[in-house]
């Protein structure tokens, strides 16, 4: 692994732990086992560093959930294969619920923007699915932007939010069924 790679990681684990607010370049380079220096070698400043880690955290989704997916199964089958992927991806990715949990405490302007960010690129992905779910006549007619933004809040919604007010979070099983039973039943043909 390169250099530039290890301090990814790096900073991926300092925010998943601390949040954007509390990581500085300092624990980046002391968890990367490299000198300050080295960071900014790669990286202007830590919101940059941010904005990479997320980067990748989105195309590494991208790429699992592709890798899920099979022409052969109809579009609730795959998204159900799907869901049930990323519920088991989402515990490699606790950077995604600690910057949600930042930005409800804190409001700080570097998060919120990037969540933005990461909200943009997962409706217009799960937006592009839809849309070729309805070319395909696999679903009904619907406003796909729309529809996937929906799913992303329910889907935050129940394994998130959930955990915050509860004292054990839901089972897969769980979340996958009121997610079938509700938004895709909707769906259906």
């Amino acid at each position: 692994m390169d250099r530039r790679q290890e301090i990814l990681e790096a900073a991926m684990t300092s925010f998943s732990l601390f949040g954007y607010k509390a990581t500085t370049i300092e624990q980046v380079a002391k968890i990367a086992k490299v000198g300050k220096g080295t960071v900014y070698t790669f990286f202007t400043n830590k919101q940059e560093l941010l904005q990479e880690v997320v980067i990748t955290m989105i195309r590494e989704m991208k790429m699992e959930t592709d890798s899920t997916l099979n022409a052969s199964l109809s579009f609730m089958d795959n998204v159900h294969t799907s869901l049930m992927h990323l519920l088991t991806f989402r515990e490699r990715h606790l950077l995604f619920a600690k910057l949600l949990e930042e930005e409800k405490q804190l409001r700080t302007p570097e998060v919120m923007s990037i969540l933005r960010r990461i909200e943009t690129e997962i409706v217009s992905y799960v937006a592009g699915r839809i849309q070729v779910a309805i070319d395909k006549g696999e679903v009904r007619p619907c406003n796909p932007e729309l529809v996937a933004y929906l799913m992303l809040k329910s889907y935050l919604a129940l394994v998130v939010d959930w955990q915050e007010n509860h004292d054990e979070p839901l089972s897969e099983e769980t979340i996958v069924s009121v997610l079938k039973e509700t938004i895709f039943r909707g769906l259906e043909k």
